[in-house]
């Protein structure tokens, strides 16, 4: 039997005419590749910044060392390359990104210089005017809100551009109040007419709140070694209270706030309302994934007063149950400047504590401290801590004590905790012999060391905490407020050398400018009232310990003046010439007991490494003076400065313009010999810089300002 042969002509046919197509395109293809976007500009749009309408398109343009002209012999950063089908779609993606944003008119034009391997694009945007919203009602939540109240807290507004994206923002956030006010199932129907002729549009939100629920069960999975008491003393919510949405979150906060667990969930168990319109219960659950039950952490750095600096610490977590927390720290600075580890820095890479004499020793710092989340009452938690330290404020003093704080946290986790503590330390402070006889008339060794010697310290602090911010380490919307007050006196158990009261009150407030930018001030105020007149020998003084006593200067205060340098200070010398020239003249801040505060800040990001590096301008105005004494006008110096963003937050360099001469002070010469000091000048003033290179100070430090 003969089979007929099939006809394989128009299959190779096909594969030909494929290979030929694959063959002809790779070329194309490769050259594309090739075509690296070295710019990207957008022009004429209002309604929407650069950076959205850069996130909506294809071409991103490459990085900043791969677009300037000058470095791209490096062959440093990441080059994005033109794809010429996405790009003909990204006229399509703008225009609908456009359009629903209520811009129905918008034109968008392009224009590609091409070359043989690089491609510069610009997208021509004429916006047009746009839809506005004429209407908007709310219907079905008359019985539930103050609709005229709610219409001004929604992101859609009447008069505005009528975009898609604030319509469902708006139904969001009408659906989220519901949500806190027993509705979990809520629901909000929306329903527009627009009018692209008439540039205009109508909108209604149709409310179905649907049942007001109440917390039934609340189920807690994952515990093994925590107890279930401790748990739920931490919810926020609790059987037969109303369904708050907000406290759930909340309640998740506080939870793996304690650091005792991986992770925390605190959800509603159903997704849809019951069929029962008599079941008015929801049901909570609690999902926790417990963590190690030790963490040891461990951390070497530098830093320009400390030199180099180690840090260690152990914690154990649900200390004897009822997620306590045991945490053994421990700290030491100084290393390769101070004694026992002096290894000669000074004069090289610790130069900026060269003529710091407080630095001459090791500082340390070992602390116990208990730390329990539930103390008498759910919203309140406790601490006891005891430490051993020493530790040095730059060219001021030096604290050697132990002590033992024991402190109450009120309203813990609420908006507005107040912390009341105790302290009582057995320590002595040391400072510069000509800060004790200028401040209390104390010239002579003996009297110098009475005042030196080991005192007890007690007081009682009170401090609380309006903290609104979005991000602790580097805050862009929102303000904090802090009040700290502290009394001092025999009454509650301190020396009779130790008697004041101190008090420091301070506000911030930041403001998103874009998607980078930030404005922000801060202003601080401080006073401290002296108790009553002591008597040494035959001379009564009113006594303020240098360690309580206000600093002004330094990175994260005046900026145009160096740590601890704005505000009193007093000179010595230990030499005089024949030609009365005085050698090795020397500062030392006495510090203030009144001291006020104000920063300015604008920053924005910089064109190279936008994601990573921001600019800043500012202006730092205050003052620290001495209650009842000379008061010296307010120093202002403006200044510039860049952040870098790091895993450790951002790290800071700024640099301040300071055209003030020195403070003037007494001049005490010291005899090297005894050690006795003599008043040569009632008023020493250095001499002034007299370029301008020379009055910029500059402050290198972790963190913002403020």
């Amino acid at each position: 039997m003969y089979g007929s042969q099939p006809n394989t002509y128009p299959v190779r046919a096909c594969v030909l005419a494929l290979l030929v197509a694959v063959a002809t395109a790779a070329p194309l293809a490769a050259q594309q590749e090739q075509r690296v976007v070295r710019a990207l500009f957008f022009k004429g749009n209002h309604a929407i910044d650069d950076y959205t309408l850069g996130a909506a398109i294809a071409p991103t343009k490459s990085s900043f060392f791969a677009r300037q002209w000058w470095l791209r012999w490096a062959h440093l950063g990441a080059k994005k390359y033109l794809n010429e089908i996405e790009f003909r779609r990204d006229v399509l993606r703008l225009l609908l990104l456009f359009r629903r944003t209520g811009y129905v008119n918008v034109v968008v034009d392009t224009i590609v210089h091409r070359t043989a391997r690089d491609a510069f694009i610009s997208f021509r945007i004429v916006e047009g005017e746009p839809v506005r919203l004429k209407r908007l009602d709310i219907v079905g939540a008359d019985s539930l809100f103050d609709i005229r109240k709610l219409k001004k807290d929604l992101p859609l507004q009447v008069g505005g551009p009528f975009s898609r994206f604030l319509l469902q923002a708006s139904a969001d956030t009408i659906v989220g109040r519901l949500n806190n006010r027993g509705y979990p199932y809520a629901q909000v129907l929306r329903n527009f007419d627009q009018d692209d002729a008439a540039l205009s549009g109508e909108t209604t939100f149709e409310v179905v709140p649907g049942p007001r629920m109440r917390v039934g069960e609340v189920a807690i999975l994952g515990l093994s070694r925590v107890d279930t008491g401790t748990v739920r003393g931490l919810l926020r919510v609790r059987p037969h209270d109303g369904f708050r949405k907000d406290l759930l979150y909340q309640s998740q906060r506080d939870l793996y706030g304690l650091g005792v667990f991986r992770s925390v969930s605190v959800v509603l168990a159903d997704s849809v309302p019951p069929t029962d319109p008599g079941d008015t219960l929801v049901r909570v659950v609690v999902r926790v994934n417990e963590g190690p039950g030790h963490r040891v952490l461990t951390g070497v750095g530098y830093g320009t007063i400390d030199c180099f600096r180690a840090q260690g610490g152990w914690t154990a977590y649900n200390y004897f149950g009822g997620a306590r927390a045991l945490d053994l720290t421990g700290t030491v600075s100084k290393l390769g400047v101070g004694v026992p580890f002096d290894g000669g820095l000074r004069s090289n890479v610790c130069r900026t504590l060269q003529d710091d004499s407080t630095s001459d020793t090791l500082n340390f710092n070992v602390g116990l401290t208990l730390r329990q989340p539930i103390f008498l009452s759910p919203r309140h938690s406790a601490r006891l801590g005891v430490f051993v330290e020493r530790r040095s404020e730059f060219k001021t003093y030096t604290r050697q004590d132990v002590s033992v704080n024991p402190a109450v946290t009120i309203n813990a986790r609420r908006n507005l905790p107040v912390t009341v503590g105790y302290a009582f330390s057995l320590g002595r402070t040391t400072a510069n012999a000509a800060v004790y006889c200028e401040l209390f008339q104390r010239c002579t060794p003996e009297d110098r060391a009475a005042l030196a010697s080991f005192h007890r310290f007690a007081a009682v602090t009170a401090s609380a905490v309006h903290d609104r911010v979005n991000s602790v380490l580097d805050p862009t919307n929102g303000s904090v407020a802090t009040l700290d007050l502290m009394h001092a006196s025999r009454f509650v158990g301190s020396d009779a050398l130790y008697e004041f009261d101190r008090g420091e009150f301070g506000v911030s407030r930041y403001y998103g400018l874009g998607r980078r930018g930030v404005f922000a001030w801060r202003a601080r105020v401080g006073t401290i009232l002296p108790g009553r007149r002591i008597t040494l020998d035959t001379l009564s003084v009113r006594f303020v310990p240098p360690e309580q006593r206000f600093y002004g200067g330094g990175p994260n205060s005046v900026r145009g003046y160096g740590r601890n340098e704005l505000g009193p200070r007093v000179y010595v010398t230990d030499g005089i010439t024949p030609d009365s020239t005085f050698l090795n003249v020397q500062t030392a801040p006495t510090g203030g007991t009144a001291m006020f505060l104000l920063n300015t800040e604008v920053r924005f990001a910089t064109p190279l490494f936008p994601d990573r590096m921001r600019a800043a301008l500012f202006v730092d105005v205050g003052q620290v003076w001495e209650r009842g004494g000379q008061v010296t006008g307010v120093r202002v110096t403006p200044g510039v400065g860049l952040r870098f963003a790091t895993l450790l937050g951002p790290v800071r360099i700024d640099a301040a313009y300071n055209d003030y001469a020195a403070e003037p002070g007494p001049l005490y010469y010291q005899n090297n010999t005894d050690h006795s000091l003599t008043l040569i000048r009632d008023s020493y003033q250095p001499t002034q810089a007299t370029t301008f290179w020379r009055r910029i100070v500059v402050q290198f430090a972790v963190g913002q300002a403020f």
